[in-house]
């Protein structure tokens, strides 16, 4: 049996409007999410999507609901992003969901990389066969693929709109869903249909086309990093990892609570392969026709994922303050005999609050003044995730008094301050909590990564249960690569960007240009 503890912090002896906070322990500590992340993290980190309302299984197997709560983090995520999309000249379309196979048979190598994950449409209107089913009355000529990535029929609009150096650079996004089958789904990590957006542009050169996708991974770490409050490796993908059909693919890898790798974002530098297959060509400055220099890069839902993994703890969900729907929930505790004057104080707390300014935006504040439990009322917004609780009883206001909670802190962690204290930190509260968080999953990673020089040291290494990020030489031999997924269940995550310097291979012994990452990931 659950029992049920209350921390009950007394304003005066008779006075009913206490901060009452209900405290769930399954065995000898407190947690509100069942199983711990150390008991079992992937069912720990399902129970937080569930507790903290992000989202729902569907109905459709390997596809989810997205939750209001779940919805407003992506369109965060979404605004931040295409703000700094637009800032560096890119610009928003849409393209089809439905792409014609022929597209897909242009660029063999693209096609043969995501054969086994599409989805085909092959029939068109129903009809009943008499018996109370329904039966695909008619078939199409040609299938039709659902979008898994637009890079073929993006390519095809390009050569309609590209004709001269005049033309360029484009640089297209689009926010989209994308389906890619899959096999073993987990919510926001890997489902059947997902959201994202992907960009593709086309250059002049194949050096504007590299620093382009250079650019956007550049991008991409700013706002891991200063929004999701997320450290970040940027790296090359090793040839066997490399997106299909591009030159080099570059990659965001962060670690997750349970030392494991997750790709946040990955950028392509599509050479000319892309556009030879969708005859992208223009006229350069000499008048001699050429093909263009593409790229394409994306981010996707998988990132709320990666919120949750970094941050979050085992009584749910913490949202860095940048991306919290709700960034301050006013929480008014009252008797009916005080209601109307404590509801009309927070009111007064919330119109004062929303006038501070954070990031360019006033902040964004909340009074739940639903009749239910103080205690109950509390615990919902811990485990939404919620930057900032702020409790405010009748003795509060008497004494000019608020009771603030952090949710970077435990749920009994709590300070009073004045009101004009509050108004005048709270901008400054809300930073140092987003700082806190990243400086916390940073200290993380760097506790869970080693440099290894040795076979031995490495096998070692990841027969440790979260064993992070492993350092090593490596001299390009896949082999190696294919025996330690098979035998451990590791892959290289990149080759990063800091690790330039040439060694020796500690498998083979052979020379190394730089060093890479291994570990497990999702």
């Amino acid at each position: 049996m659950l029992k049920f503890f209350k921390i009950l912090i007394k304003c005066s002896k008779n006075d009913m409007e206490t901060h009452e906070l209900q405290v769930v322990d399954g065995t000898s500590k407190r947690n509100a999410v069942s199983p711990t992340r150390e008991e079992n993290f992937p069912e720990w980190y399902q129970q937080v999507i569930r507790v903290s309302g992000l989202a729902d299984n569907s109905p459709v197997r390997g596809c989810m609901v997205i939750r209001p709560w779940g919805y407003a983090i992506w369109e965060l995520i979404q605004k931040r992003l295409d703000g700094m999309f637009k800032a560096s000249g890119h610009k928003n379309a849409y393209f089809p969901l439905f792409i014609p196979l022929k597209y897909f048979e242009k660029e063999a190598e693209h096609v043969e990389g995501f054969a086994k994950e599409c989805a085909i449409v092959t029939h068109t209107r129903l009809q009943s066969d008499g018996k109370g089913k329904l039966r695909p009355a008619s078939e199409l000529d040609e299938p039709l693929i659902v979008r898994p990535t637009s890079e073929t029929i993006i390519g095809e609009m390009f050569s309609k709109w590209i004709h001269s150096y005049r033309d360029l650079p484009i640089k297209i996004n689009q926010w989209a869903n994308v389906v890619r089958w899959e096999m073993r789904p987990r919510m926001f990590l890997r489902t059947t249909e997902f959201l994202w957006q992907e960009g593709h542009t086309v250059h002049a050169t194949g050096e504007e086309a590299q620093n382009e996708a250079l650019d956007m991974l550049e991008c991409y770490r700013i706002f891991a990093e200063n929004y999701m409050a997320m450290p970040i490796v940027c790296g090359k993908k090793p040839e066997s990892e490399k997106f299909p059909g591009a030159v080099s693919t570059f990659t965001l890898e962060a670690m997750m609570q349970d030392g494991k790798a997750l790709q946040a974002g990955t950028s392509h530098f599509l050479g000319q392969n892309f556009a030879k297959s969708s005859n992208i060509k223009f006229v350069n400055e000499n008048g001699q026709e050429e093909f263009g220099w593409t790229t394409s890069w994306g981010v996707t839902t998988r990132l709320i994922g990666g919120l949750i993994m970094t941050h979050s703890d085992d009584d749910g969900l913490i949202l860095p303050p940048h991306l919290a729907p709700t960034q301050i929930v006013i929480l008014p505790i009252y008797r009916e005999d005080s209601k109307q004057r404590v509801l009309e104080y927070c009111k007064i707390l919330q119109t004062e609050l929303s006038q501070i300014i954070l990031e360019s935006e006033k902040l964004r504040i909340e009074i739940d003044d639903r009749s239910i439990r103080g205690g109950e009322k509390s615990w919902e917004w811990i485990k939404k995730g919620v930057p900032i609780r702020i409790e405010v009883g009748l003795r509060d206001i008497q004494n000019d008094l608020v009771c603030v909670y952090r949710r970077d802190k435990s749920p009994r962690n709590k300070e009073f301050m004045p009101h004009a204290q509050l108004i005048h930190s709270t901008a400054e509260i809300l930073v140092d909590i987003q700082a806190a968080l990243f400086k916390r999953a940073q200290k993380y990673r760097e506790e869970s990564s080693t440099h290894i020089n040795s076979r031995e040291e490495f096998i070692e290494f990841f027969k440790q249960k979260n064993s992070g990020f492993a350092y090593t030489h490596w001299c390009g031999n896949d082999t190696i690569v294919d025996k330690m997924k098979s035998e451990f269940g590791i892959t290289i995550r990149c080759l990063p960007f800091e690790e330039t310097s040439p060694g020796t291979c500690i498998f083979t012994g052979n020379q190394s240009a730089q060093k890479v990452i291994w570990a497990r990931s999702y």
